[in-house]
């Protein structure tokens, strides 16, 4: 069972990234219209490096390949992401989407401390494990 955990981890950690990104693309004048309400500048370029970033970052994690790359650079990205979009706590939903961010950072820290595990194209677990 541990062998298989780590990339079912993986998988629902980058799953969030992939979808998101590609949600950007179909729903890209939306979302840049959402992005300059915050007050972005130059939001078509910034938003399709967050398309980059959501999509090789997440698949990064779910494939393992260069895991902890992937997940450092999306650490990096979140955080500008959540102190920008999710700081009206005043709704509750932003409060959660805060939270959200947060927890999923955690998540990819410890991709970044521990590596993707088993069944990564270019990491291997630190130990055996025995299945």
């Amino acid at each position: 069972m541990r062998t298989y955990i780590p990339l079912l981890g993986r998988i629902l950690l980058g799953l969030i990234f992939v979808m998101s990104g590609i949600n950007k693309i179909t729903g890209f004048e939306g979302t840049q219209q959402y992005m300059a309400s915050k007050g972005m500048p130059a939001t078509a370029i910034l938003l399709v490096g967050a398309i980059i970033m959501e999509v090789l970052g997440g698949l990064s994690v779910i494939l393992g390949y260069r895991g902890r790359l992937g997940a450092a650079a999306l650490v990096l990205f979140l955080i500008p992401a959540t102190l920008i979009f999710h700081t009206n706590f005043a709704e509750q939903t932003q409060m959660i989407m805060f939270l959200k961010n947060l927890s999923i950072m955690g998540g990819l820290l410890l991709v970044v401390a521990h590596g993707t595990g088993p069944y990564s194209i270019t990491e291997q677990p630190k130990e055996a494990v025995r299945t």
